[in-house]
């Protein structure tokens, strides 16, 4: 059993509901871990007499936040970040699936892996939902380095039978991939499984069918895919699935659309794909920094009101993994669209929220007792200007300019089932 004191903040609801009753707040606290979980959290000078000669880890001046959850991210493009030109489907073909041929390397595959999951950590995030590639082995590296971590990663094979020669499968093969998968993942270390369908565009009617059946004999797995990023694609797939009533409509059709439903992206949704969404308890996965990168367009955040909702880094196409900056762009983002985005808010969607889409809001993102003890140690001097703008700042401008300055250099430590997993200059 040990100890963290520090100053502790966690967003277990989201104040667009319960308003400022949403936070958790403990200007001096205490957070007690017993075997990766969480004991107890509270007020350090209420709760350390109650643990007498516990060893404690104290961070003065830093503030203690659930690990970050990156509810949508493509490990396999982490070295196309920051690749010019284009907008999604051009893209796409010009520099992600090349990339993502080299997967059928298992070796490479595991070097990458590695490198993506270390800088997960880096960046404060332990727990993410990740898009492997087409090849079964892309999902064994990523699961095997995670394992290795003790990191809570969801991952799945991509299915993708109308995908470029050289990363494609077929219906029975990609069923095939899938099930042997999760007969060899399932209650391994911290790990779950998603039916991952890459879009409607990349997989015929047979596949989406067969990607419906898997998900439901499968009710322990989560689906994850894009939804409504690019107008071109929307297009496109409006063309292709003429007797749809949208691009929601097409996957509710191979029943992919459900409360264990996660897609990417939302940007350029209709009243209707908006209703149906909060009827069926499917979620988005509001991607900023990869929006504005490809020139997708502005998510309406006030639009999905009453719909679970999560922060995803969305690399490659967006430009950081780090999700304190992805908060900034996600401010940003709502500013352009007459919006305004609370700090509180935005913690949430990067930790409780997150959890809360993809299925795994009892296990981390609040730091509630029984809670796996994933958190992050936030350092607000970490530079010379986050320390000349945080001098008396208040809680909720602290937190703003963490958000809006900070970035991977903010992150003084990260912490897996209660032990370091990362230290700045460790």
């Amino acid at each position: 059993m040990r100890g963290f004191r520090a100053e502790i903040l966690s967003v277990p609801h989201d104040p667009a509901a319960a308003g400022r009753d949403a936070i958790v707040h403990h200007g001096d606290g205490l957070l007690v871990e017993e075997d990766g979980l969480v004991v107890a959290r509270g007020d350090f000078a209420d709760l350390a007499p109650r643990f007498p000669g516990l060893p404690i880890a104290h961070f003065p001046g830093r503030l203690i936040v659930p690990g970050f959850i990156d509810a949508h991210v493509h490990y396999p493009q982490i070295d196309r970040i920051a690749a010019h030109g284009e907008q999604l489907l051009q893209w796409l073909e010009r520099h992600i699936f090349p990339a993502e041929m080299a997967f059928a390397d298992r070796a490479h595959a595991d070097r990458v892996a590695a490198f993506f999951l270390d800088e997960l950590l880096r960046n404060g995030t332990t727990s993410a939902l990740v898009f492997a590639t087409v090849h079964e082995g892309s999902v064994d590296a990523l699961f095997e380095a995670a394992c290795q971590r003790r990191m809570r990663i969801i991952s799945g094979k991509v299915l993708m039978d109308l995908g470029p020669e050289g990363l494609r499968d077929t219906p029975a093969t990609g069923r095939a991939e899938s099930e042997a998968l999760i007969a060899r993942w399932r209650g391994r270390g911290r790990l779950g499984y998603a039916v991952t369908p890459r879009f409607a565009l990349t997989s015929s009617d047979a596949q989406l069918e067969m990607a419906g059946a898997l998900l439901e004999a499968h009710p322990d797995a989560l689906l994850h895919t894009h939804l409504s990023e690019n107008r071109a694609e929307i297009e496109a797939v409006a063309a292709r699935f003429t007797a749809a009533a949208d691009y929601l409509d097409v996957y509710d059709r191979f029943g992919l659309v459900g409360a264990r439903s996660v897609f990417a992206h939302g940007v350029h949704l209709c009243a209707r794909e908006r209703d149906r969404l909060r009827a069926s308890g499917a979620g988005i996965a509001h991607c900023p920094t990869s929006n504005l990168f490809l020139g997708s367009g502005l998510c309406d955040l006030a639009g999905l009101a009453d719909i679970k909702l999560g922060l995803g880094s969305d690399i490659g196409a967006g430009t950081t993994l780090s999700l304190l900056a992805t908060m900034g762009e996600a401010y940003r983002v709502a500013q352009l669209r007459g919006q305004s985005l609370d700090p509180f808010r935005a913690l949430h969607l990067a930790t409780a929220g997150g959890a809360r889409l993809l299925g795994i809001a009892d296990r981390v993102g609040a730091l509630e007792p029984g809670q796996e003890a994933d958190f992050v140690v936030l350092d607000p001097r970490a530079t010379p200007l986050l320390a000349r703008r945080s001098q008396g700042a208040s809680l909720a401008d602290l937190l703003f300019l963490l958000q809006i300055l900070g970035d991977d250099r903010a992150i003084a430590a990260t912490y897996v089932m209660g032990a370091c997993a990362w230290v700045r200059g460790g």
